[in-house]
């Protein structure tokens, strides 16, 4: 094992959160040490995926002038280390060509080191609102809790915590996209609403193509909510298919009335402009 230079012994730290028992807590203590680099194994629980190489630099230079401020934490596994918190500090740390980093060595299970993991995200300011949402689920799956008991471990309102999650509801590409700055979460949550994952990607490309804003895409997804085909009477499996594939190729919502063999087939536009759009595409 690596020689540990510093040794003291550290509060509970992240485990307070989580509402530890007393037990726990003791079986849980820290102790503070220098560990070698190449004994340090990356956290297969680690929810973040994300790592901006630019904030990595960023952090390597503020590290190099001013040194480590917050050690990462770590736990023992046979005759190397397990990471459990400060991915982002470690990988700064091999930039810079470190051999050691100081380190809080932890007793730790794998049910911990999760916890830890996903808790210390969660509290971070820079994470994107995909990987928080990502956290929260865990967490809520991995401790089989509420959202009621979660609001209260990690001081968060319940309504915040379901608003995360239920962005996990969307499309892939969507979330990517949320991910990436391309939309943001106001706009992940007007899209929510539209259960056809199709349609969710209609309006995701209308929302970059016309860079809308979160109201503007409001107002769209509550039109396409009224939108709905009446098939009173109709029974032609296939002719309603073929009107599906119209609504999502022009992005807009077809009323359709029919008695037996007549009716009416209308496009909805909201002015003057989506209009002429309409008329173009159908030329087209």
């Amino acid at each position: 094992m690596a020689k540990a230079y510093k040794k003291r012994v550290l509060g509970r730290g992240l485990s307070a959160i989580l509402n530890d028992n007393e037990q726990k807590a003791n079986n849980s203590s820290v102790n503070f040490n220098d560990i070698d680099i190449n004994l340090i194994k990356l956290n297969p629980n680690q929810p973040r995926t994300n790592f901006n190489q630019k904030d990595i630099s960023d952090l390597a230079s503020s590290i190099k002038e001013l040194g480590l401020i917050q050690p990462i934490t770590v736990k023992e596994d046979h005759d190397s280390y397990e990471l459990i918190s400060g991915e982002r500090r470690l990988r700064a740390f091999k930039q810079l060509s470190i051999k050691t980093i100081p380190a809080y060595v932890r007793n730790a299970n794998d049910q911990t080191s999760l916890e830890m993991a996903l808790v210390e995200n969660i509290q971070r300011k820079d994470l994107d609102p995909i990987e928080i949402a990502i956290s929260y689920s865990r967490l809520i799956d991995e401790l089989n809790l509420s959202q009621d008991e979660m609001s209260k471990r990690v001081g968060k309102d319940r309504s915040t915590i379901s608003n995360y999650i239920r962005l996990l509801k969307l499309d892939p590409i969507i979330q990517s996209g949320i991910r990436d700055n391309f939309i943001s979460m106001g706009h992940g949550r007007c899209l929510i609403n539209i259960e056809s994952k199709d349609q969710q990607i209609l309006i995701y490309e209308k929302i970059l193509r016309k860079s809308l804003s979160v109201r503007q895409t409001e107002k769209i997804v509550k039109e396409l909510s009224g939108k709905k085909i009446k098939k009173t009477g109709f029974t032609d499996e296939k002719l309603i298919k073929k009107i599906k594939i119209l609504e999502k190729k022009y992005s807009l919502g077809i009323d359709l009335k029919l008695n037996k063999d007549k009716g009416l087939l209308s496009f909805k536009f909201n002015n003057k402009k989506e209009l002429d759009e309409l008329i173009k595409k159908l030329n087209d």
